[in-house]
C-alpha cells in the first residue's frame, strides 16, 4: 500500500507558518521596552525643592554689669623725660672718648678720660702733707707727755708745757687742712673721668661734651579736645588711665603707660 508523501521545497523552511512568529516577538519586545520606561518615569522621585536655612545658635547669659571702655585719641609728640648735659668740670686734655653718638648708655658709664697726671700729683701732695703732720703730731705728744709730770713734780715750767699743748692743738688743725686738701685732690682726680648721669640739665650749657636724653621712660605730650577733659579727670580720680603709643598709622602699638598729668589752659577771666 503506497504511503502518502509530500516532497519539502528547495530551501528546507516552511514560509507558511514562521514569519507571523517572528514579527509577533518585534511587537512584544517593544511594547515591553515601553512598558519598562513608562514605569521608571512613573516612578521616579520628583525633584525636591531647597528647604530653608539651619537655624542660627542663640546662646543666652545672665546680664552683667560692667565699664565700658572710653577711647579717646590725640596726635603726641615724644620727648625726653629727662635731659642730662654731660661737660668737663675741669679743663684737662681729652684722652679718650668712650661712647658713639646715638649709642645707648647706663647710668655711671664712663664716657671719656681726661688726663688726671695733675690732679693725681696733688692727691699724692696732700697724702704726703698729712703724713708728715701726724708724725709731727704724735712727737709733739710724745713731748707732752713728759712735760706734764715733770711740771707736777716742779722739775719743768708751767709756761713749757702750755707750749707744747698749743703746738699739738696747731698740728691738728694742720691735719684737719691736709684731710681737707685731700678730698679736694679726689675730687678734681673723679673730674677726669666723665660718666653718664641721670641727672636733669640743660642742653645749652657751655663745655658740654655730650647730652643724655632718658628715653625709658619716655614722655609723650599729647592733646585732646576741652570737651573730653572732664571725663578725663572722672578717669583720674577713679584709678591710673592706661595710654598707648600706636604708630603714626595707627595700626602698630609701641608702647603703653599711664597718664601722668593734665596741663589745663588758665581759667578765662
Amino acid at each position: 500500500m503506497a504511503t502518502p508523501f509530500t516532497a519539502p521545497n528547495k530551501s528546507g523552511v516552511n514560509s507558511g507558518r514562521h514569519p507571523p512568529l517572528y514579527i509577533g516577538l518585534v511587537i512584544f519586545a517593544v511594547a515591553l521596552v515601553g512598558y519598562l520606561g513608562w514605569q521608571h518615569f512613573a516612578h521616579a522621585p520628583a525633584a525636591t525643592s531647597p528647604g530653608p536655612p539651619p537655624p542660627v545658635p542663640v546662646i543666652a547669659t545672665a546680664v552683667q554689669k560692667q565699664n565700658f571702655p572710653i577711647v579717646l585719641t590725640g596726635i603726641g609728640n615724644v620727648t625726653a623725660l629727662n635731659s642730662a648735659t654731660v661737660r668737663s668740670m675741669v679743663t684737662e686734655q681729652i684722652l679718650s672718648i668712650d661712647f658713639q653718638d646715638g649709642q645707648f648708655v647706663k647710668k655711671g658709664q664712663l664716657l671719656a678720660q681726661l688726663d688726671p697726671t695733675t690732679y693725681q700729683a696733688q692727691l699724692d701732695q696732700a697724702d704726703a702733707n698729712l703724713a708728715r703732720d701726724q708724725a709731727h703730731l704724735a712727737n709733739g705728744q710724745i713731748n707732752l707727755s713728759r712735760y706734764v709730770p715733770l711740771e707736777k713734780q716742779g722739775f719743768a715750767p708751767q709756761q713749757q708745757v702750755a707750749t707744747q699743748q698749743a703746738k699739738n692743738a696747731q698740728i691738728e688743725a694742720v691735719i684737719k687742712a691736709d684731710q681737707a686738701a685731700i678730698e679736694y685732690a679726689k675730687t678734681q682726680l673723679n673730674y677726669t673721668k666723665l660718666v653718664a648721669s641721670t641727672t636733669r640739665g640743660s642742653p645749652s650749657e657751655p663745655n658740654a661734651l655730650v647730652v643724655i636724653n632718658q628715653v625709658q621712660p619716655i614722655s609723650v605730650m599729647f592733646a585732646l579736645p576741652a570737651a573730653d577733659i572732664p571725663n578725663v579727670q572722672d578717669a583720674l580720680a577713679n584709678g591710673p588711665v592706661k595710654v598707648v603709643a600706636l604708630s603714626a598709622d595707627g595700626k602698630t602699638e609701641l608702647d603703653t603707660g599711664t597718664l601722668a598729668a593734665l596741663d589745663l589752659p588758665p581759667p578765662e577771666r
